[in-house]
């Protein structure tokens, strides 16, 4: 795993990606990639010879690392024996990866449809909800991000959403509980909850019940800044949808298969949605897959009506055997266990020791694998750090900061005045502290921009 120098290669697939490639989210000649030559597991490198811990675990997907040499030599497998074929036909490893997957969804949702990814799963999920209900309407919270095809980014709530938005997706968007910066001038959990509960339900009121098909929430919103649910507040939601006959779809794309500690964070608050979306973490983003795990009720509406949707790759069988094999690995090597266990012994207590010590560390929040620190100008107004969707000379503070992560090493996570802690949930004990040393580091960067 010691990265070998080789700089002109590196500079010759520099050039061929500025000549070439049109990345996503990005100002074309703003951009400066990271050319990077290999990875393993929570590592990569670049061609200079310098090693980076990843704590972004690429997009929040490489769940158990880089390179797992058995879900690699799973796909190895698979290519050898069948590539692809075609979707409307019965293939192995898409018959087993839905059966492991069904297995471990909560409740009844135990049909799988299959998707290259999480925009897709979110897409389809909304459709179903629609046709099953016959209501056009669906609710979204304003802290969210559900994906970039056309339902979901207008789902989204995040400013990425704003150039698409064309105000015509029958979204109707919501606050959802976030104590930290209340809507609701909300002094504890309980209040918060109890008031975003009432919201959500004069929204409903208001808008017409009849009219709503689902309500969307990523079960614990992550880009959005892992802003963990108050208790009782799912539970809640499932009851207003029960009450209204409004589809309850969890969005588990980046939250599932093993990042907040249990296979799925539904599994964190004992509540079962109608609809779950999924993706990312289910083979690690090996091969692209994602999907969606229907409940019985949602199914009978399929059974003798056909369901107008489909992809030319759902189930792909060298995704499906990834994703047999990360589950697996998985089950056989207790990463869900070693996310649980690190969340709770070493990052979530040494993350709060950073907030003890660094006056940018306004609030500390997350579970497992998955946190977020909650950078401010001052601890006492939480002003953040940075401005909202800040860009150029705002956003110097979040910008200086992370150029400090990389210089130890430490690949950051960064969105807005936030940096969120998710390495590969198989990570060791060695490197989270090598990471929280990292951290600690930069982080004395932020606290100049302090006041």
């Amino acid at each position: 795993m010691t990265p070998q120098p080789n700089p002109q290669v590196g500079a010759a697939v520099k050039a061929a990606d500025r000549a070439h490639v049109f990345h996503s989210w990005s100002a074309q000649e703003l951009i400066d990639p990271l050319a990077v030559a290999g990875a393993e597991g929570s590592y990569f490198w670049d061609y200079d010879g310098n090693r980076y811990l990843d704590f972004t675990s690429g997009l929040v997907f490489t769940n158990i690392g880089y390179q797992h040499p058995k879900v690699v030599a799973a796909i190895q497998e698979q290519a050898a024996s069948l590539t692809t074929f075609a979707p409307a036909f019965a293939i192995e490893a898409r018959s087993e990866a839905a059966r492991l997957i069904a297995e471990r969804t909560p409740g009844d949702l135990d049909k799988i449809f299959f998707t290259n990814g999480g925009a897709e799963a979110v897409e389809n999920a909304v459709r179903m909800a629609r046709l099953h209900t016959g209501r056009p309407k669906v609710l979204s919270a304003y802290r969210s991000y559900h994906g970039a095809t056309t339902t979901a980014i207008n789902l989204t709530g995040d400013p990425r959403r704003f150039a698409s938005d064309q105000g015509a997706a029958g979204v109707v968007r919501f606050w959802a509980p976030f104590l930290y910066r209340s809507a609701f001038y909300a002094q504890t959990e309980q209040e918060e909850c109890e008031r975003a509960l009432q919201h959500l339900e004069d929204t409903i009121t208001y808008e017409g019940p009849a009219t709503i098909a689902a309500i969307i929430l990523e079960t614990v919103p992550g880009t959005a800044g892992i802003m963990t649910p108050p208790p009782g507040y799912l539970q809640g939601v499932r009851e207003l949808c029960d009450r209204y006959g409004i589809v309850f779809i969890l969005d588990e794309v980046m939250a599932g298969f093993g990042r907040t500690g249990t296979w799925f964070a539904a599994d964190l608050y004992d509540v079962t949605p109608d609809l779950m979306t999924f993706a990312k973490g289910v083979n690690s983003g090996y091969v692209p897959l994602g999907g969606v795990a229907i409940s019985g009720a949602i199914a009978e509406t399929f059974a003798k009506r056909p369901y107008p949707g489909g992809l030319t790759y759902s189930g792909h069988p060298l995704a499906c055997a990834a994703a047999v094999a990360t589950i697996n690995v998985m089950a056989e090597e207790r990463v869900v266990e070693n996310a649980a266990h690190l969340g709770e012994t070493l990052i979530g207590p040494g993350l709060r020791d950073l907030a003890e010590r660094h006056p940018s560390v306004g609030e500390v929040r997350g579970v497992g694998m998955f946190w977020a620190l909650d950078l401010v100008k001052n601890k006492e107004t939480r002003e953040p750090l940075t401005p909202y969707n800040a860009t150029g000379e705002a956003n110097a503070p979040m910008a200086a900061f992370g150029a400090a992560a990389k210089k130890n090493g430490l690949w950051p996570f960064i969105n807005m005045n936030r940096t969120h802690v998710v390495p590969p949930c198989n990570i060791t004990e060695a490197e989270a502290k090598e990471g929280l040393a990292a951290l600690d580091d930069a982080l004395t960067v932020a606290d100049s921009y302090t006041v």
